[in-house]
């Protein structure tokens, strides 16, 4: 029986593409905060793999990764499972992002500054509402109320008996951080507080009397709306 032949899809690779299209050369001439989060990522990969353009590459770790804080937050180890990603890529991603961190800490005075719970839905409203998953997230703060980082702390279902206050307070004092913002979303999109949240909150702001960190608030983030845990009074002691 004869073979019917099979069909080969050509991806272009970036030496085929027009020179006004290549990343590299498009920042040359148009400057960086023009280019995509793509493009410039594919600069920093410089190639991709085999069938497989550095541009596709990059689309694809933005994808696989949930965009940059997931690209920040992998190891070594999860880079490189990515198919096209090896060793070399992987310390190359993982400088690029470390780079960025200690700008941002070198440059304190371009922080964000956090002052109410509007001002946190707006920090973290782009990376959280749309997620299938619930994540607990801390904003950290110095004195000033300038963000120091958001690190990510849990991921799943947010109850007492997964939650150890300890996990929270102790990223917040790596960081020498006055006070934190706790943030979650629901994925329902509906940002009701549960009764278990307004558990986890109670035990957390009664930690941080204990250990003189500041629990400013917890906001629960849904589709472009969000509470606030401390503003209705739940787990909160009200002033």
């Amino acid at each position: 029986m004869e073979r019917e032949p099979q069909t080969i899809l050509y991806v272009p690779m970036i030496r085929d593409m027009a020179e006004y299209d290549r990343p590299r050369e498009r920042l040359i001439k148009v400057g960086a905060e023009v280019l995509s989060t793509a493009e410039l990522l594919a600069i920093v990969l410089r190639n991709g793999s085999q069938g497989e353009n550095v541009l596709r590459l990059a689309e694809r770790l933005l994808a696989q990764f949930d965009n940059l804080p997931g690209l920040a937050r992998a190891t070594i180890t999860e880079l490189t499972e990515a198919h096209g990603v090896g060793p070399a890529k992987a310390a190359e991603i993982k400088a690029a992002m470390e780079l960025g961190r200690r700008l941002v800490a070198a440059s304190p005075e371009e922080r964000p500054h956090v002052s109410t719970p509007d001002d946190a839905f707006h920090l973290l409203k782009s990376e959280m509402m749309f997620l299938d998953q619930e994540h607990l997230r801390l904003i950290l703060l110095d004195t000033r109320n300038r963000v120091l980082r958001t690190p990510t702390i849990y991921v799943g279902s947010l109850n007492t008996s997964v939650i150890r206050v300890g996990e929270l307070f102790r990223a917040a004092i790596r960081e020498n951080a006055a006070a934190f913002i706790i943030a979650h979303n629901h994925p329902s999109g509906d940002p009701s507080p549960s009764p278990e949240d307004i558990n986890v909150t109670r035990q957390i702001v009664q930690a941080g009397k204990l250990l003189d960190v500041d629990v400013l608030d917890h906001i629960v983030i849904g589709r472009n709306r969000y509470v606030s845990l401390k503003q209705r009074g739940l787990g909160f002691e009200r002033a």
